[in-house]
């Protein structure tokens, strides 16, 4: 593992430390089922870092991570254990229970662990290895003045700030174009339906700028198009990771929950997409829908009335509305 994969990894789990931090049984039991999910998002995010892979999950991802010896068995298996319980949370009706919390602290630690173990200082050497350090002197050099005439100080300034100025610019135009061309080829190869070339081109844009949240919103959307909640999930917890007050972001990750039917962490997303985005009528009308299905029908009203009429006006306390209906982006500018 290099200090690179081993820095961006640690990274990733330090995003869960607030979560880890949360838990425990005093606490409701969808908030508990909400870090619980968010811990292992992280964990995988990590892993994925050591690895070197965007598509592992899961056992797969455990085993290779175990394979490169990134972490050693004791390790994979306590892993294992959390993995079984965040397949069980996907579950709507299952109550997180104090073991499933023990296991979430026992695999954070863990790969705390394993990270904090992989870095070691550099091996002194012993007095009978020890290699004598020799200095040496230089000799003197003698300055004579320039015959010529000397460049004002000013001008080097100038030359400085226009050498710096072409630098900046030079790189905007090599990577930050090259990274906008990757969406915008993503975002037209989805809207032809090109689904294939759309994922390369998202997937080249995530690598291009690991701060931009869009490239895993769009892979989130597309892998919930197709029911692979599993990874849309996965997807939206990179975009949110990139960043996490993105309110496209952050409906999205709505959306997706809203369709597996789990209305309270649904819920919870659409409120922190609406502060991201007060303006977002997507988010204020399917945060509408969603306290409706919660039976909260005063602050479903509210909210579908701020939102006005939309793809969400058909929300009643007897409909969940479909994936696609709750999916839709706002134009890109």
């Amino acid at each position: 593992m290099n200090t690179y994969e081993q820095r961006t990894a640690r990274a990733a789990l330090d995003a869960a430390r607030p979560a880890v931090a949360r838990l425990d049984s005093s606490r409701g039991p969808e908030d508990l089922a909400a870090d619980l999910i968010e811990t292992w998002g992280a964990i995988e995010s990590a892993l994925r870092s050591l690895v070197g892979s965007t598509v592992l999950t899961g056992q797969p991802l455990i085993r290779e991570a175990r394979q490169r010896q990134a972490i050693n068995f004791d390790q994979a298996n306590t892993l294992a254990e959390f993995q079984a319980v965040h397949d069980r949370l996907q579950d709507t009706s299952y109550r997180p229970q104090e073991a499933d919390i023990s296991s979430a602290r026992s695999a954070f630690l863990k790969l705390d662990t394993a990270l904090m173990g992989d870095v070691a200082p550099a091996a002194r050497p012993t007095p009978r290895d020890a290699v004598p350090t020799v200095v040496e002197t230089a000799a003197p050099v003698e300055v004579s003045a320039s015959s010529g005439r000397s460049m004002p100080s000013w001008a080097i300034l100038g030359a400085v700030v226009v050498a710096a100025v072409i630098l900046i610019g030079g790189g905007y135009l090599i990577f930050g174009r090259r990274t906008a061309d990757s969406l915008q080829q993503g975002i037209d190869a989805y809207g032809r339906g090109q689904r294939e070339v759309a994922v390369s081109a998202f997937g080249r844009a995530a690598r291009e700028n690991p701060k931009s949240a869009l490239p895993h919103v769009y892979l989130g959307r597309m892998a919930r198009e197709v029911g692979n909640f599993t990874l849309a999930n996965q997807e939206l917890q990179l975009a949110l990771q990139a960043d996490p007050n993105n309110a496209t972001a952050l409906r999205e990750m709505g959306a997706n929950l809203l369709t597996q039917g789990n209305f309270e962490l649904a819920r919870r997303f659409y409120v922190r997409a609406v502060q991201a985005d007060p303006t977002d009528k997507n988010s204020q009308g399917y945060l509408g829908c969603t306290l409706m299905r919660l039976g909260r029908t005063t602050e479903a009203t509210n909210f579908l009335t701020r939102a006005g009429p939309g793809a969400w006006s058909n929300c009643t306390p007897a409909q969940t509305p479909t994936g696609q209906a709750a999916a839709n982006l706002p134009p890109l500018s």
